[in-house]
């Protein structure tokens, strides 16, 4: 009998188990439906804060051009849409809840209780974006794709470059060659035509193509750490052996890549930068520019050159047209135009340089150009003496001396220069009057590197944040400042 009783017993226990504690449950949520959702607010504010916290580390990143990681833009979407939607619509139904019956005698317990299943809900949906959004980083540095794909700014597609351009191309096809050379006088235009056949072989004949600018000065760690910044290399170590270690390495995971060495004025060691060739990597070739045909057969032991040559009388009017706008118009204009056109001997830089700054000039001034540009060049320049004239002329049209030291200062940081330096030490020297915050600094320097740009006296770089200078103009310019 005592067994039966306790059989009862525990019979009956159950029973009350399962009968009570789900109506407990339902009581909660109905007696305690404003508490679940204080709590989702709480939580729903929390997760604010944490989303502009990093929404603010995002920005950042981008001002720094680089990419967001993927799983950071999905945290940021996810919670938008939480929050907008659902964490609103639960708000929104808070205050039907607090309506009374249809009848007005008592609470509207039917949306009370849907209300506090909904917040609880939501809750642990927040509580849970909020566990995953403490982030390590946000972002990170993307590898650079070499050279731009977009076509080049200033790039020609003239008979005599474009016969050239194909007798290269078809070289480095060539699985026999390993090193192809291009020479030619200054300011004839190499560093353009390798610049645009880089930009066609990419992702075609070769899956990267990296580039650095050696000039006069080489610098085996600066030539380095240019073609690591495209491939989005970060060197740890220190020594200029343990780079090229690493760089080497680097390069021989990239199956098909070109590595462009521009203005090369002596030999260029390609084992002490680490690039490797030959055997050692049969998909990495290099291109080389320079003035000297010596340097590259020589130096370099390239196994075909090609010589870039002046352009022909058609080509560079065509080219002093463009560059200088209209100057074919006007039947007073065109004589005295192609006049000076013909002064700049067929010489790119020169063209550009001469017919950026006439252009949109009056005749009385196009005449005065053409006089300064049959004055003997100065005896100290042992560049090209047309270049130079074509510089000089240039430089002297500029529109105030601010502009004109802005220039010399550029010559000073030379070949890719950060904009952000050039602010700086131009606000440091006082050069702009009026001028005595960043910000003002920035707006100026950015206005006057457009207008030298404009003038072919700087050039774009890879980026916005940098600007380059010509070669040929940076030697008139050194000229210039110990004048």
């Amino acid at each position: 009998m005592e067994c039966v009783t306790t059989l009862v017993v525990s019979i009956v226990a159950k029973a009350v188990e399962y009968t009570i504690s789900p109506i407990k449950n339902h009581v909660k949520y109905l007696s305690n439906h404003q508490q679940y959702v204080e709590t989702l607010k709480d939580q729903a504010e929390r997760l604010k804060h944490a989303r502009d916290r990093v929404q603010h580390s995002v920005d950042a990143a981008k001002r720094n051009g680089e990419a967001i990681e993927d799983d950071v833009g999905k945290w940021l979407s996810a919670v938008d849409k939480k929050i907008l939607e659902q964490v609103e619509k639960v708000t929104q139904d808070e205050e039907k809840a607090k309506k009374k019956c249809f009848i007005g005698l008592c609470p509207n317990f039917r949306t009370r209780y849907k209300l506090s299943l909904k917040a609880e809900e939501e809750a642990k949906a927040v509580a849970d974006l909020l566990e995953h959004g403490n982030f390590e980083r946000v972002s990170y540095r993307a590898a650079p794709q070499g050279i731009v794909v977009a076509p080049l700014k200033g790039y020609e597609e003239f008979e005599s470059r474009m016969w050239i351009l194909n007798r290269i191309m078809e070289a480095l096809k060539d699985d026999s060659v390993s090193v192809v050379g291009v020479h030619g006088t200054g300011g004839i235009g190499k560093t353009t035509l390798v610049k645009e056949i880089a930009r066609k072989v990419k992702d075609k004949l070769f899956d990267s193509v990296v580039i650095a600018t050696v000039t006069q000065a080489i610098d085996i760690e600066k030539i380095q750490n240019q073609i690591a910044d495209f491939l989005g290399l970060k060197f740890e170590e220190q020594c200029m052996v343990g780079k090229a270690f690493r760089l080497r390495e680097r390069l021989k995971k990239e199956e098909r890549v070109l590595v462009v060495l521009d203005d090369i004025w002596g030999k260029v060691d390609i084992e002490e930068v680490g690039i490797p060739l030959g055997d050692e990597h049969k998909g990495c070739k290099l291109l080389l520019t320079s003035r000297e045909l010596t340097v590259l057969s020589n130096g370099m032991d390239a196994q075909k050159n090609f010589s870039i040559e002046f352009l022909n009388e058609k080509e560079a009017w065509d080219l002093f047209k463009k560059m200088a706008g209209g100057c074919d118009e006007s039947c007073d204009l065109k004589p005295i135009a192609m006049e000076v056109a013909k002064k700049c001997a067929g010489l790119p830089i020169a063209i550009a340089t001469v017919a950026g700054t006439l252009r949109n000039k009056r005749l009385f001034e196009w005449k005065n150009a053409l006089r300064e540009l049959e004055r003997p060049s100065s005896s100290n320049f042992t560049g090209i003496a047309m270049a130079y004239s074509a510089i000089e002329l240039s430089f002297n049209y500029l529109e105030s001396e601010e502009v004109k030291l802005t220039f010399l200062l550029c010559s000073v940081i030379g070949h890719n220069g950060l904009v952000e330096d050039l602010v700086r030490y131009t606000l440091g020297l006082g050069l702009f009057g009026g001028v005595h915050t960043m910000e003002e600094a920035r707006n100026k320097v950015l206005t006057v590197v457009a207008n030298l740009k404009a003038s072919a006296l700087l050039l774009d770089s890879y980026n916005d944040k940098l600007f380059d200078i010509h070669d040929v103009v940076w030697d008139a310019a050194i000229v210039e400042k110990t004048n």
